[in-house]
């Protein structure tokens, strides 16, 4: 059973290939997204418990999505 929902944000996918390993080693539910546009979509529907995001995304700033 999940402890809290993640919501990780970043380009590069293996960079959210390793962070989402620990985590759902560590119990939590994990949703990525490569884009703030993704992330956005995502954020609303899953209400995720905690968002990692990196600050220069592709298609955006990560500051800016936040």
């Amino acid at each position: 059973m999940a402890i809290q929902k993640v919501l990780i944000v970043d380009d590069s996918p293996t960079e959210r290939y390793y962070l989402t390993d620990i985590l759902v080693r560590n119990g939590f539910t994990v949703y990525e997204a490569g884009g703030a546009e993704d992330a956005l979509r995502i954020a609303v529907a899953r209400r995720p418990w905690l968002v990692v995001t990196e600050v220069q995304l592709a298609d955006d700033s990560g500051l800016e999505f936040c």
